[in-house]
């Protein structure tokens, strides 16, 4: 009896049956094209709603640039009156649009790797020669790219559109004011890349797409609060001054009363305002008496005797650090995430 050896074939030839990108790459987009519509649908359209308010925010602009003497009493009262009747609607607006990235993670990310898990045609797909990890690197990565770069050329629209409110010295908004800072320069793609990669690890981890999408907006939206409450206001320590006018570009952090160098309560500043019928409700805020004199200033007035008025605040010059700053941190954390998932994907589908 002759026994036959055989070997196995040479890694060039096993390499040879593997499907190669560019086929793999027309396969995805065939697969996943309504979610990238929807992500460019969903980009479009809050582009096309911040279009509308930048056209009659720089028409209305137009007005305060026009007006001279620029630092006349008459300019000084046009500024205000435009700040105050599109401040409240812009707050609005991009309130609103801080919930686009969590949608693309939501609806785009979670149900990415998810969707194949839960019905089961994982085991289909790993069958026809793309590789877990080409298949996973390939799907996060196409849909990826597209999400970021959607969000990048928003982020521009949306600088353009809202730019006179915060181009304005004591008017409008703060460019690090974080509704704002979160929408523009390139802080947005990397929140809408971090969303992404969030919705696709929450898809491996949980394996059912309805619960990922809901595991990847509380996810999202904790990271967002914390780095806006807890984060970015210290990556650089806050400046201080006594300048009781600081304010936009400027954002400030937080203000206090001194008395001859050291800080006082609501009870002095009270007592301090009394004679002129003004009431305390904060440090910060005042509320005139029915004998209250006509446009009675208590800062100033308080200035006046003695008191110094503290704030920490941010420079609106330190807008392009803290945007590469963020920036740099949340790609870190996208790549783990994406790199996460993949490698779950490789150990754990099955």
């Amino acid at each position: 009896m002759t026994t036959v050896a055989t070997s196995s074939p040479p890694r060039e030839e096993a390499h040879s049956h593997r499907v190669p990108w560019r086929r793999m790459a027309w396969v995805i987009w065939r697969q996943h094209r309504l979610a990238i519509a929807g992500v460019l649908a969903l980009m479009a359209a809050a582009a096309i709603l911040v279009i509308v308010e930048g056209v009659q925010l720089h028409h209305a602009y137009a007005a305060v640039t026009a007006c001279r003497p620029a630092g006349s009493g008459a300019c000084q009262q046009v500024a205000t009156n435009f700040s105050d009747d599109y401040s409240a609607t812009a707050g609005i607006v991009t309130a609103l649009l801080q919930a686009v990235p969590a949608l693309i993670g939501a609806f785009a990310g979670a149900p990415l790797l998810a969707g194949v898990f839960e019905t089961g045609t994982f085991r289909y797909v790993f069958t026809q020669g793309f590789g877990r990890t080409r298949w996973a690197a390939a799907k996060l990565v196409s849909l990826a790219v597209v999400a970021a770069a959607a969000a990048g050329a928003f982020s521009i629209v949306f600088s353009w559109a809202y730019g006179p409110l915060l181009g304005m010295k004591g008017y409008g908004y703060s460019s690090l004011y974080s509704l704002f800072f979160d929408l523009r320069g390139i802080a947005f793609a990397a929140w809408t890349l971090a969303a992404f990669a969030i919705g696709a690890l929450a898809g491996v981890l949980i394996r059912r797409v309805v619960p990922a999408m809901f595991a990847t907006l509380a996810a999202w939206s904790g990271l967002a609060l914390a780095t806006a409450l807890l984060l970015r206001p210290h990556y650089r320590a806050a400046l201080k001054t006594t300048n009781p006018d600081i304010g936009p570009p400027a954002q400030v952090i937080s203000q206090w009363w001194t008395l001859h160098g050291k800080p006082v309560g609501q009870s002095a500043l009270s007592t301090a305002l009394r004679p002129v019928d003004v009431r305390v409700v904060t440090p910060g805020v005042f509320q005139p008496g029915p004998s209250t004199p006509q446009n009675f200033d208590p800062v100033h007035y308080l200035l006046a005797h003695g008191f110094s008025l503290v704030a920490s605040y941010q420079p609106g010059s330190w807008f392009w650090p803290f945007q590469w700053i963020e920036g740099a941190w949340l790609l870190v954390l996208s790549a783990l995430l994406g790199a996460s998932a993949i490698w779950l994907v490789r150990r754990r589908a099955t």
